[in-house]
């Protein structure tokens, strides 16, 4: 089970007048690579935000990309429902918008939260956005998302509209200038509108502490590495955005941390392939700081074919954390 710690929110302004949704539309960015600082995928899994900056992925990389968000919305689905469920809103908004949207976990969950709302997903990569509309069409709700592709990282932005709820999961930290893309959030958003931003704490951690027994406490080392890793290359990682937030001319009404905790039996099918899929990335990132004990025992769990894999266990259970700032325009 997930466990939330919310505090008292306030009530929000009355709600303006969305732009009326369409489906897709293209923003001003050319194609780039993939920033050094996303080699490993890209530290954090969901919302994700991780095509909000315009460097795209492409073939394999991106299609390994969208698996792990399509694992971590189905696996962490009843966590972010928490979070949509927390939000300081007393008015439901009619216009959303999703920066850095990833494949739409985020969107989705904003849609089903928000029934009488649009919502504007705004990515850099194609194929999360293509991603998103067949996940859009399957559950009937195409007709209420627009599908920007854009370089949030880019001088100018493409036409947004005025939404009443902004929601930034797992992507600020990618952000060139954090700074200067708060100032557009507060200038995006309605007057009484509401940003929410939504940041996760790495990978999530699926082992017992004790395992593998070749190897107790492998994920807290590769975790640790990653951390490393990640201080020179992703500054604005693990950052308190609640000052940032005020610097931009926002108001700071609430900030909560919502701790996941889905022991064996509430993970689901899924977890197996969600550990696998992220213990890969992980090790993409940590293996140069690893021992050759510990990484001989991660390759035995990531081997799908012996008698070791990761997707073989019964004891796999999920343990991270979300922080959530809800900001308001005043």
């Amino acid at each position: 089970m997930d466990h939330a710690h919310p505090r008292p929110t306030r009530p929000t302004h009355p709600s303006a007048q969305p732009d009326r949704p369409a489906h897709s539309d293209h923003g001003t960015r050319p194609d780039h690579a993939t920033r050094p600082d996303h080699d490993a995928h890209h530290d954090q899994p969901q919302g994700a935000g991780h095509g909000a900056t315009g460097h795209d992925t492409t073939g394999h990389d991106s299609a390994d990309h969208a698996e792990i968000l399509d694992l971590d919305a189905e696996v962490l689905d009843a966590p972010l429902a928490t979070i949509t469920a927390g939000l300081p809103l007393t008015s439901a908004p009619r216009h959303i918008v999703d920066l850095g949207c990833g494949t739409g976990a985020g969107t989705l969950a904003l849609l089903r939260r928000f029934p009488g709302a649009g919502v504007t997903a705004v990515d850099s990569s194609a194929a999360h956005l293509r991603r998103l509309r067949e996940k859009a069409e399957a559950q009937g709700a195409a007709d209420r998302v627009r599908l920007v592709r854009a370089d949030l990282d880019a001088r100018t932005w493409p036409g947004l509209g005025a939404p009443e709820l902004v929601w930034a999961s797992a992507s600020l930290h990618h952000m060139a200038d954090p700074a200067d893309t708060l100032r557009r959030v507060h200038d995006l958003v309605v007057p009484g509108g509401l940003f929410a931003v939504v940041e996760l704490d790495g990978f999530p951690r699926f082992l017992p502490g004790d395992a593998p027994a070749e190897a107790p406490g492998l994920e807290d080392r590769c975790h640790a590495a990653l951390d490393r890793r990640h201080a020179g290359r992703v500054p604005h990682r693990g950052a308190d955005w609640g000052p940032l937030l005020e610097a931009a001319g926002f108001t700071v009404e609430d900030r909560r941390t919502v701790a996941v905790a889905l022991g064996p039996e509430d993970a689901g099918p899924a977890v197996g392939r969600y550990a696998l899929a992220s213990l890969r990335r992980v090790r993409e990132g940590a293996a140069h700081a690893l021992s050759v004990t510990d990484l001989t025992a991660l390759d035995r769990l990531l081997d799908t074919d012996g008698p070791h894999s990761v997707l073989r266990r019964g004891d796999l259970a999920v343990r991270t954390e979300r922080t959530v700032w809800a900001a308001r325009r005043t």
